[in-house]
Protein backbone atom coordinates (compact mmCIF):
# COMPACT_ATOMS: atom_id res chain seq x y z
CA UNK A 1 0.00 0.00 0.00
CA UNK A 2 2.68 2.33 0.89
CA UNK A 3 4.32 1.96 -2.81
CA UNK A 4 0.96 2.43 -4.35
CA UNK A 5 0.17 5.79 -2.31
CA UNK A 6 3.61 7.06 -2.80
CA UNK A 7 3.52 8.95 0.60
CA UNK A 8 7.28 10.39 0.87
CA UNK A 9 6.53 11.96 3.80
CA UNK A 10 8.03 15.83 4.03
CA UNK A 11 8.92 18.00 7.57
CA UNK A 12 7.12 21.29 7.68
CA UNK A 13 8.05 22.30 10.63
CA UNK A 14 12.15 22.08 11.80
CA UNK A 15 14.07 22.08 15.13
CA UNK A 16 17.22 23.29 15.34
CA UNK A 17 19.00 22.44 18.95
CA UNK A 18 19.15 25.71 21.11
CA UNK A 19 18.01 28.21 18.21
CA UNK A 20 14.26 30.07 17.90
CA UNK A 21 13.64 29.98 14.35
CA UNK A 22 13.71 33.29 12.24
CA UNK A 23 12.92 34.43 8.99
CA UNK A 24 14.18 33.81 5.96
CA UNK A 25 14.47 36.56 2.88
CA UNK A 26 10.55 36.06 1.04
CA UNK A 27 8.83 35.44 4.15
CA UNK A 28 8.98 32.26 5.45
CA UNK A 29 10.47 30.65 8.45
CA UNK A 30 14.55 28.99 7.70
CA UNK A 31 13.94 25.65 6.85
CA UNK A 32 16.45 22.69 6.60
CA UNK A 33 18.47 21.96 3.62
CA UNK A 34 16.33 21.10 0.16
CA UNK A 35 13.36 22.06 2.11
CA UNK A 36 10.70 25.06 1.42
CA UNK A 37 9.65 26.45 4.53
CA UNK A 38 5.93 27.38 4.66
CA UNK A 39 5.00 30.65 4.57
CA UNK A 40 8.04 31.32 1.92
CA UNK A 41 7.30 33.75 -0.93
CA UNK A 42 9.28 33.10 -3.88
CA UNK A 43 10.08 36.55 -5.73
CA UNK A 44 12.33 37.66 -8.46
CA UNK A 45 15.01 38.73 -5.87
CA UNK A 46 15.15 35.36 -4.20
CA UNK A 47 13.80 32.55 -6.99
CA UNK A 48 17.41 31.49 -7.73
CA UNK A 49 17.65 29.76 -3.95
CA UNK A 50 14.70 27.60 -5.03
CA UNK A 51 15.52 26.69 -8.38
CA UNK A 52 16.62 22.85 -7.71
CA UNK A 53 12.60 22.47 -6.84
CA UNK A 54 11.40 23.89 -10.56
CA UNK A 55 11.40 22.15 -13.58
CA UNK A 56 13.18 23.66 -16.24
CA UNK A 57 10.90 25.53 -18.23
CA UNK A 58 9.55 27.40 -15.17
CA UNK A 59 13.56 28.00 -14.33
CA UNK A 60 13.32 29.66 -17.36
CA UNK A 61 10.59 31.74 -17.37
CA UNK A 62 12.22 33.00 -13.73
CA UNK A 63 15.31 33.45 -15.88
CA UNK A 64 13.45 35.81 -18.35
CA UNK A 65 15.73 33.59 -21.34
CA UNK A 66 12.49 32.73 -23.01
CA UNK A 67 9.83 34.73 -24.35
CA UNK A 68 6.93 34.34 -22.22
CA UNK A 69 8.91 35.62 -18.66
CA UNK A 70 7.38 36.30 -15.28
CA UNK A 71 6.92 39.76 -14.39
CA UNK A 72 8.84 42.19 -11.82
CA UNK A 73 6.34 41.47 -9.32
CA UNK A 74 5.61 37.82 -9.78
CA UNK A 75 5.16 35.66 -6.32
CA UNK A 76 4.66 32.32 -5.68
CA UNK A 77 3.71 31.44 -2.18
CA UNK A 78 4.53 28.26 -0.81
CA UNK A 79 2.39 26.41 1.85
CA UNK A 80 3.06 22.86 3.87
CA UNK A 81 3.00 19.89 1.23
CA UNK A 82 0.05 18.17 1.98
CA UNK A 83 -0.80 14.59 1.80
CA UNK A 84 -3.30 12.73 -1.11
CA UNK A 85 -4.79 9.59 -0.98
CA UNK A 86 -6.73 8.01 -4.18
CA UNK A 87 -10.30 7.16 -3.63
CA UNK A 88 -10.99 3.98 -1.87
CA UNK A 89 -12.47 2.12 -4.52
CA UNK A 90 -10.00 2.97 -6.78
CA UNK A 91 -7.47 1.75 -4.13
CA UNK A 92 -9.23 -1.90 -3.49
CA UNK A 93 -9.34 -2.20 -7.37
CA UNK A 94 -5.75 -1.93 -7.34
CA UNK A 95 -5.47 -4.17 -4.55
CA UNK A 96 -7.26 -6.42 -6.87
CA UNK A 97 -6.68 -6.63 -10.21
CA UNK A 98 -3.34 -5.07 -10.16
CA UNK A 99 -1.37 -8.09 -10.38
CA UNK A 100 -3.01 -9.45 -13.69
CA UNK A 101 -1.80 -6.53 -15.83
CA UNK A 102 0.20 -8.31 -18.57
CA UNK A 103 2.60 -5.88 -20.93
CA UNK A 104 2.47 -6.95 -24.48
CA UNK A 105 4.97 -6.34 -27.08
CA UNK A 106 3.29 -5.01 -30.38
CA UNK A 107 5.51 -5.41 -34.19
CA UNK A 108 5.74 -2.50 -34.26
CA UNK A 109 8.09 -1.59 -31.30
CA UNK A 110 5.59 -0.34 -28.85
CA UNK A 111 4.00 -1.94 -26.04
CA UNK A 112 0.50 -2.64 -24.62
CA UNK A 113 -1.42 -4.29 -21.83
CA UNK A 114 -3.75 -7.11 -21.16
CA UNK A 115 -5.65 -8.17 -18.52
CA UNK A 116 -6.60 -4.46 -16.81
CA UNK A 117 -9.67 -3.90 -15.03
CA UNK A 118 -9.48 -0.63 -13.05
CA UNK A 119 -7.23 0.90 -11.07
CA UNK A 120 -3.34 1.59 -10.66
CA UNK A 121 -1.92 -0.67 -13.95
CA UNK A 122 1.34 -0.61 -11.65
CA UNK A 123 1.73 0.14 -8.44
CA UNK A 124 5.42 -0.53 -7.95
CA UNK A 125 6.70 0.74 -11.19
CA UNK A 126 9.84 -0.61 -11.24
CA UNK A 127 12.59 -1.74 -14.55
CA UNK A 128 11.95 -2.92 -16.89
CA UNK A 129 10.07 -0.14 -18.70
CA UNK A 130 10.01 1.82 -15.94
CA UNK A 131 9.10 4.83 -17.66
CA UNK A 132 6.31 3.28 -19.89
CA UNK A 133 5.09 1.59 -16.75
CA UNK A 134 4.55 5.04 -15.07
CA UNK A 135 3.14 6.55 -17.93
CA UNK A 136 0.51 3.97 -17.89
CA UNK A 137 -0.42 4.75 -14.33
CA UNK A 138 -0.80 8.10 -15.27
CA UNK A 139 -2.85 7.25 -18.40
CA UNK A 140 -4.76 5.49 -16.04
CA UNK A 141 -5.01 7.23 -13.38
CA UNK A 142 -8.44 8.01 -11.07
CA UNK A 143 -10.68 10.34 -12.81
CA UNK A 144 -14.10 10.82 -12.09
CA UNK A 145 -16.42 8.82 -14.16
CA UNK A 146 -17.48 12.33 -15.88
CA UNK A 147 -16.73 16.07 -15.35
CA UNK A 148 -18.91 18.65 -17.35
CA UNK A 149 -19.39 22.19 -17.25
CA UNK A 150 -20.73 24.66 -19.96
CA UNK A 151 -18.99 27.49 -18.44
CA UNK A 152 -15.55 26.45 -20.23
CA UNK A 153 -13.24 29.09 -21.10
CA UNK A 154 -10.69 29.00 -23.51
CA UNK A 155 -8.27 32.04 -24.21
CA UNK A 156 -5.40 33.05 -26.97
CA UNK A 157 -3.14 35.37 -27.09
CA UNK A 158 -0.16 36.29 -29.85
CA UNK A 159 3.05 37.43 -29.10
CA UNK A 160 1.74 40.87 -29.95
CA UNK A 161 -0.57 40.25 -26.74
CA UNK A 162 -3.69 40.57 -29.16
CA UNK A 163 -6.31 39.05 -27.07
CA UNK A 164 -9.51 36.67 -28.52
CA UNK A 165 -11.24 33.70 -26.88
CA UNK A 166 -13.89 31.25 -27.11
CA UNK A 167 -16.60 29.92 -24.47
CA UNK A 168 -18.53 26.40 -24.45
CA UNK A 169 -19.16 22.97 -22.97
CA UNK A 170 -16.72 20.29 -22.02
CA UNK A 171 -18.11 16.57 -20.82
CA UNK A 172 -14.76 14.23 -20.27
CA UNK A 173 -16.37 10.84 -19.57
CA UNK A 174 -14.86 7.90 -18.08
CA UNK A 175 -16.83 4.50 -19.75
CA UNK A 176 -14.72 1.70 -18.43
CA UNK A 177 -12.13 1.23 -15.96
CA UNK A 178 -14.16 3.09 -13.48
CA UNK A 179 -13.62 3.26 -10.04
CA UNK A 180 -16.50 5.53 -8.10
CA UNK A 181 -18.63 4.72 -5.56
CA UNK A 182 -22.02 2.72 -6.57
CA UNK A 183 -20.82 2.56 -10.21
CA UNK A 184 -19.90 -0.69 -12.35
CA UNK A 185 -16.72 -1.14 -13.73
CA UNK A 186 -18.07 -0.54 -17.29
CA UNK A 187 -20.56 1.54 -18.15
CA UNK A 188 -23.87 -0.38 -20.25
CA UNK A 189 -23.29 1.79 -22.92
CA UNK A 190 -19.76 1.94 -23.32
CA UNK A 191 -19.49 -0.33 -26.45
CA UNK A 192 -15.91 -0.67 -26.11
CA UNK A 193 -15.40 2.70 -25.49
CA UNK A 194 -12.84 4.00 -22.24
CA UNK A 195 -13.11 7.79 -22.13
CA UNK A 196 -14.58 10.33 -24.46
CA UNK A 197 -13.76 13.79 -24.72
CA UNK A 198 -16.49 16.15 -26.04
CA UNK A 199 -15.80 20.21 -26.69
CA UNK A 200 -18.50 22.09 -27.98
CA UNK A 201 -17.90 25.86 -28.59
CA UNK A 202 -20.72 28.30 -28.01
CA UNK A 203 -19.07 31.67 -28.76
CA UNK A 204 -17.88 32.94 -31.01
CA UNK A 205 -21.06 33.21 -32.78
CA UNK A 206 -19.58 32.68 -36.13
CA UNK A 207 -17.98 29.22 -34.53
CA UNK A 208 -20.87 28.28 -32.04
CA UNK A 209 -22.20 24.84 -32.05
CA UNK A 210 -18.22 24.18 -33.39
CA UNK A 211 -17.93 20.36 -31.85
CA UNK A 212 -15.11 17.91 -31.12
CA UNK A 213 -15.12 14.65 -30.04
CA UNK A 214 -12.50 12.16 -29.73
CA UNK A 215 -13.33 8.25 -28.50
CA UNK A 216 -10.37 6.11 -26.52
CA UNK A 217 -10.76 2.07 -26.54
CA UNK A 218 -10.92 0.27 -23.84
CA UNK A 219 -8.19 -1.66 -26.04
CA UNK A 220 -5.37 0.72 -25.64
CA UNK A 221 -3.38 -0.75 -28.98
CA UNK A 222 -6.61 0.50 -31.44
CA UNK A 223 -6.29 4.07 -32.53
CA UNK A 224 -8.28 6.69 -31.31
CA UNK A 225 -11.23 7.93 -33.26
CA UNK A 226 -12.04 11.60 -33.62
CA UNK A 227 -14.75 13.72 -35.17
CA UNK A 228 -15.48 17.26 -35.91
CA UNK A 229 -18.89 18.77 -36.51
CA UNK A 230 -19.25 21.91 -38.58
CA UNK A 231 -22.42 23.33 -38.11
CA UNK A 232 -21.91 25.35 -41.58
CA UNK A 233 -21.98 22.27 -43.14
CA UNK A 234 -24.39 20.55 -40.96
CA UNK A 235 -22.27 16.68 -40.79
CA UNK A 236 -19.55 15.09 -38.95
CA UNK A 237 -16.25 14.97 -40.34
CA UNK A 238 -14.22 12.37 -39.27
CA UNK A 239 -10.50 13.15 -38.36
CA UNK A 240 -7.48 11.53 -39.20
CA UNK A 241 -5.55 9.74 -36.29
CA UNK A 242 -2.73 11.18 -37.78
CA UNK A 243 -3.59 14.76 -37.01
CA UNK A 244 -2.43 14.89 -33.25
CA UNK A 245 -0.22 17.32 -33.63
CA UNK A 246 -3.35 19.56 -35.12
CA UNK A 247 -4.53 22.53 -33.05
CA UNK A 248 -7.36 22.33 -30.69
CA UNK A 249 -9.78 25.29 -31.69
CA UNK A 250 -6.71 27.15 -32.98
CA UNK A 251 -4.94 27.47 -29.75
CA UNK A 252 -1.83 26.50 -28.15
CA UNK A 253 -2.47 22.74 -27.19
CA UNK A 254 -2.76 19.88 -29.69
CA UNK A 255 -4.44 17.21 -29.50
CA UNK A 256 -1.80 15.02 -27.47
CA UNK A 257 -2.22 17.41 -24.93
CA UNK A 258 -5.41 18.42 -23.49
CA UNK A 259 -5.98 15.64 -21.02
CA UNK A 260 -5.64 15.39 -17.48
CA UNK A 261 -1.65 16.15 -16.75
CA UNK A 262 0.41 17.61 -20.20
CA UNK A 263 -0.18 14.09 -22.07
CA UNK A 264 -3.35 12.65 -24.00
CA UNK A 265 -1.28 10.46 -26.79
CA UNK A 266 -2.45 6.85 -24.86
CA UNK A 267 0.35 4.21 -24.64
CA UNK A 268 1.06 2.16 -27.74
CA UNK A 269 2.77 4.81 -29.69
CA UNK A 270 4.63 6.21 -27.06
CA UNK A 271 7.72 5.07 -25.16
CA UNK A 272 8.69 6.26 -21.73
CA UNK A 273 12.36 6.63 -20.22
CA UNK A 274 12.85 7.14 -16.38
CA UNK A 275 15.01 10.25 -15.86
CA UNK A 276 15.01 10.17 -12.08
CA UNK A 277 13.31 11.66 -8.81
CA UNK A 278 12.53 14.98 -8.21
CA UNK A 279 10.70 17.41 -6.37
CA UNK A 280 9.39 19.71 -7.90
CA UNK A 281 6.92 22.88 -6.75
CA UNK A 282 3.13 22.10 -7.92
CA UNK A 283 -0.15 23.99 -7.68
CA UNK A 284 -3.11 22.60 -6.37
CA UNK A 285 -5.67 24.72 -5.31
CA UNK A 286 -8.74 23.90 -3.06
CA UNK A 287 -11.83 23.91 -5.43
CA UNK A 288 -13.04 27.14 -6.45
CA UNK A 289 -14.74 28.17 -9.70
CA UNK A 290 -14.75 32.36 -8.47
CA UNK A 291 -11.15 32.11 -7.60
CA UNK A 292 -9.89 30.76 -10.96
CA UNK A 293 -12.45 32.24 -13.62
CA UNK A 294 -11.26 35.72 -11.79
CA UNK A 295 -8.97 37.11 -14.78
CA UNK A 296 -7.65 39.59 -11.98
CA UNK A 297 -6.30 36.57 -10.15
CA UNK A 298 -3.62 36.05 -12.99
CA UNK A 299 -0.15 38.02 -13.88
CA UNK A 300 -1.03 39.46 -17.40
CA UNK A 301 -0.48 39.17 -20.33
CA UNK A 302 0.67 35.70 -18.79
CA UNK A 303 -1.94 34.06 -16.93
CA UNK A 304 0.03 32.72 -14.41
CA UNK A 305 -1.89 32.48 -10.87
CA UNK A 306 -1.56 34.58 -8.67
CA UNK A 307 -1.44 33.62 -5.03
CA UNK A 308 -5.28 34.55 -5.02
CA UNK A 309 -5.72 31.18 -7.01
CA UNK A 310 -3.57 29.21 -4.37
CA UNK A 311 -0.30 28.53 -2.73
CA UNK A 312 2.36 25.81 -4.34
CA UNK A 313 3.60 22.83 -3.02
CA UNK A 314 6.46 20.88 -2.61
CA UNK A 315 5.71 17.82 -4.50
CA UNK A 316 7.98 14.49 -4.42
CA UNK A 317 7.44 13.55 -8.16
CA UNK A 318 9.18 10.99 -11.13
CA UNK A 319 11.06 12.61 -14.29
CA UNK A 320 9.73 10.69 -16.91
CA UNK A 321 10.77 11.19 -21.05
CA UNK A 322 8.01 10.39 -23.14
CA UNK A 323 8.57 10.24 -26.46
CA UNK A 324 7.41 8.40 -30.04
CA UNK A 325 8.27 5.07 -30.79
CA UNK A 326 10.63 4.80 -33.81
CA UNK A 327 8.64 3.29 -36.15
CA UNK A 328 5.92 6.76 -35.55
CA UNK A 329 8.18 9.30 -34.42
CA UNK A 330 9.01 10.74 -38.27
CA UNK A 331 6.94 13.80 -38.92
CA UNK A 332 5.76 14.04 -34.94
CA UNK A 333 5.51 17.55 -33.94
CA UNK A 334 7.75 16.81 -30.35
CA UNK A 335 10.81 15.15 -29.89
CA UNK A 336 10.41 14.72 -26.49
CA UNK A 337 8.10 15.66 -23.48
CA UNK A 338 9.12 15.83 -19.91
CA UNK A 339 6.65 15.10 -17.33
CA UNK A 340 7.09 15.61 -14.05
CA UNK A 341 4.56 13.02 -12.79
CA UNK A 342 2.84 13.26 -8.79
CA UNK A 343 3.88 10.25 -6.64
CA UNK A 344 0.90 10.19 -4.71
CA UNK A 345 -1.43 11.63 -7.50
CA UNK A 346 0.22 9.85 -11.14
CA UNK A 347 -0.56 12.69 -12.56
CA UNK A 348 1.79 15.42 -14.38
CA UNK A 349 1.96 18.84 -13.04
CA UNK A 350 4.05 20.32 -14.72
CA UNK A 351 5.28 19.32 -19.07
CA UNK A 352 8.17 20.97 -20.65
CA UNK A 353 7.53 20.15 -24.35
CA UNK A 354 10.67 20.19 -27.28
CA UNK A 355 10.55 20.21 -30.41
CA UNK A 356 12.55 18.05 -33.32
CA UNK A 357 15.81 19.68 -32.51
CA UNK A 358 15.48 18.87 -28.96
CA UNK A 359 15.01 22.73 -28.18
CA UNK A 360 12.29 24.08 -25.49
CA UNK A 361 9.47 24.49 -27.32
CA UNK A 362 6.38 24.67 -25.27
CA UNK A 363 6.10 24.66 -21.04
CA UNK A 364 2.35 23.71 -19.56
CA UNK A 365 1.19 23.53 -15.94
CA UNK A 366 -2.04 21.01 -15.14
CA UNK A 367 -5.42 21.75 -14.13
CA UNK A 368 -5.92 19.73 -11.11
CA UNK A 369 -7.61 20.59 -7.88
CA UNK A 370 -8.72 19.48 -4.79
CA UNK A 371 -12.46 18.96 -5.26
CA UNK A 372 -15.80 16.96 -3.60
CA UNK A 373 -17.40 14.63 -5.37
CA UNK A 374 -20.82 13.83 -4.93
CA UNK A 375 -22.25 10.00 -3.87
CA UNK A 376 -20.33 9.58 -0.81
CA UNK A 377 -17.05 10.31 -3.50
CA UNK A 378 -15.28 12.33 -0.61
CA UNK A 379 -12.40 14.73 -1.66
CA UNK A 380 -9.82 14.50 -4.03
CA UNK A 381 -7.97 15.72 -6.22
CA UNK A 382 -9.07 15.98 -9.65
CA UNK A 383 -9.03 17.96 -12.69
CA UNK A 384 -11.04 20.61 -13.69
CA UNK A 385 -9.38 23.99 -12.92
CA UNK A 386 -7.21 26.23 -14.77
CA UNK A 387 -4.58 25.30 -17.01
CA UNK A 388 -2.27 27.14 -19.06
CA UNK A 389 0.26 26.39 -22.16
CA UNK A 390 3.66 28.97 -23.23
CA UNK A 391 4.75 28.51 -26.81
CA UNK A 392 8.10 29.77 -26.24
CA UNK A 393 9.45 29.65 -29.58
CA UNK A 394 6.16 31.55 -31.03
CA UNK A 395 5.23 33.53 -28.90
CA UNK A 396 1.41 32.19 -28.35
CA UNK A 397 -0.25 31.34 -25.03
CA UNK A 398 -3.37 29.67 -24.18
CA UNK A 399 -5.17 29.35 -21.33
CA UNK A 400 -8.04 26.66 -20.34
CA UNK A 401 -10.67 27.60 -17.77
CA UNK A 402 -13.07 25.08 -16.87
CA UNK A 403 -15.79 26.29 -15.22
CA UNK A 404 -17.11 29.81 -13.41
CA UNK A 405 -19.66 30.72 -10.76
CA UNK A 406 -22.54 30.60 -12.61
CA UNK A 407 -21.88 27.62 -14.89
CA UNK A 408 -18.84 25.64 -12.62
CA UNK A 409 -17.38 22.49 -13.15
CA UNK A 410 -19.41 19.25 -12.11
CA UNK A 411 -18.52 15.99 -11.47
CA UNK A 412 -20.71 12.43 -11.42
CA UNK A 413 -24.20 12.47 -11.05
CA UNK A 414 -23.98 16.50 -10.38
CA UNK A 415 -23.88 16.12 -14.08
CA UNK A 416 -27.38 14.11 -14.60
CA UNK A 417 -28.91 17.54 -14.41
CA UNK A 418 -26.45 20.02 -14.95
CA UNK A 419 -28.09 23.66 -14.76
CA UNK A 420 -31.53 22.83 -12.81
CA UNK A 421 -33.34 22.83 -15.86
CA UNK A 422 -32.98 18.92 -16.96
CA UNK A 423 -29.57 19.08 -19.25
CA UNK A 424 -27.99 16.30 -18.66
CA UNK A 425 -24.39 15.67 -19.61
CA UNK A 426 -24.18 11.73 -18.65
CA UNK A 427 -26.21 11.09 -21.33
CA UNK A 428 -23.63 8.60 -23.23
CA UNK A 429 -25.64 8.82 -26.53
CA UNK A 430 -25.37 12.72 -26.63
CA UNK A 431 -22.49 13.71 -25.46
CA UNK A 432 -20.07 10.57 -25.77
CA UNK A 433 -20.78 9.09 -29.12
CA UNK A 434 -20.96 10.01 -32.77
CA UNK A 435 -24.47 9.41 -33.08
CA UNK A 436 -24.88 12.64 -30.61
CA UNK A 437 -23.38 14.50 -32.88
CA UNK A 438 -26.07 14.48 -35.16
CA UNK A 439 -28.37 15.82 -32.61
CA UNK A 440 -26.64 19.26 -32.21
CA UNK A 441 -28.87 21.35 -34.29
CA UNK A 442 -31.62 19.34 -33.78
Amino acid sequence: MVGFIGFSKRVTTFMLAGMLCVMALGGGAIAAEGEIAPGTVITMQNWQKYQQFMPEGMKAMWAGTVFWKFPPDMQMTVTATRHYQMPSVYIENTEKYSKQVQIVNLPNGGHSIRGYIAGLPFPNPNEPLRGWKLLVDNWYTYVPYNMCSSGWYFAFIDRLHNFSHDEGIIVYRRLSFISDVGQPLTDPDAQGIDYAEFLQLLSPEQARYTTELTLYYADPARPEDQFLFVPALRRTLRVSSQARCSPLFGSDYTYDDTRIGDFNGGIAKFDAKFLGDKTILALIPEESDEAVSNLNNYYQPLFFPKPAIGAWQLRDSWQIDVHRIPALASGYCYSRRVNYMDKELYVGTWGDLYDSKGQLWKSTYTPIWNAKLPDGGGRHVVFGGVSSIYDQQMGHLSITIFGNPHNPVRYNSDCSNYDGAGTNFNNVNRYSSVTGLSEILR
